[in-house]
């Protein structure tokens, strides 16, 4: 699912994904954020934004498995979120000529 979302810690509107976790019996209204970055051999870096959980992949549907897989490996012996956001960072710089 695709969204558009206002995000308090940088007061802008971004494009992000939130992938849904599935819980069952119980539904949790929380969501965890990964800031997610392009690095420059291409690959992602994802880092939890509340908590300690960080990972990597090669392409963007690997990053995607790889959170979901870190966050149900977080949360193993406690409720999880029932949502993840990945809010994807770009840096680029502009020249002027």
């Amino acid at each position: 699912m695709v969204e558009f979302a206002y995000s308090p810690l940088d007061r802008g509107w971004h494009r992000g994904i939130v992938i849904l976790v599935s819980q069952g019996e119980e539904t949790l209204i929380n969501e965890i954020v990964f800031e997610v970055s392009q690095e420059a051999d291409g690959g992602f870096t994802a880092e939890c934004l509340t908590e300690s959980i960080f990972t990597e992949a090669d392409s963007w549907e690997e990053i995607r498995t790889n959170v979901r897989e870190a966050v149900e490996a977080f949360y193993f012996d406690r409720p999880k979120p029932n949502a993840i956001r990945l809010h994807l960072v770009r840096d680029e710089m502009l020249a002027l000529g």
